[in-house]
């Protein structure tokens, strides 16, 4: 568990998976990726970052405020094959109600933090559509930096997804 001044990241509980699935259906969180996801699809989602953990032994955190989950934060391994895998990536995602308080920004601080530190990674990557303004401020505000270089056609994503084309960010430890 992690905490920061308003956030707790922790590992997650059976209780996360209705509102994890409520933010996975909402199309204005989900703006950025394929689709929104069912509540079974969410679920195994669930189950995929919790088995991660067990895995790697870091994960995506599921994020608490005032002890209401409010998304997650933290850090994985693509499954996907591209130029700059393997890798960590840090990523994020955050009920709509959560977006223009920082919490974002809070939360992935405290996952840079743990995987220089704790961790002792020496690199932490970090990309999304090339349409996704917010997630790429809130990577700029973290201290990485865009590779202009390395942007990439998302492999998992159809050759006329107009989300295919992905920016990829980089931060090494401080």
């Amino acid at each position: 568990m992690i905490e920061t001044e308003r956030l707790v990241l922790r590992r997650w509980q059976e209780k996360d998976r209705e509102p994890f699935a409520a933010l996975n259906a909402d199309p204005e969180v989900m703006e950025y990726f394929p689709a929104t996801l069912t509540r079974e699809r969410s679920d195994a989602l669930a189950d995929r970052v919790a088995a991660e953990f067990d895995d790697c032994g870091f994960g995506l955190w599921a994020v608490e405020l005032s002890g209401t989950f409010i998304g997650f934060t933290g850090l994985s391994v693509p499954r996907f094959i591209a130029h700059f895998t393997p890798c960590v990536e840090i990523g994020w995602r955050l009920a709509r109600s959560a977006w223009g308080h920082g919490y974002a920004t809070e939360a992935a601080r405290a996952a840079l933090r743990h995987g220089f530190g704790e961790l002792g990674l020496k690199e932490i990557v970090s990309f999304t559509a090339k349409q996704n303004m917010r997630s790429q401020r809130v990577m700029e505000r973290i201290g990485m930096t865009r590779d202009p270089e390395g942007d990439f056609d998302h492999p998992t994503l159809d050759e006329d997804s107009p989300l295919r084309r992905h920016v990829l960010y980089r931060v090494g430890p401080a």
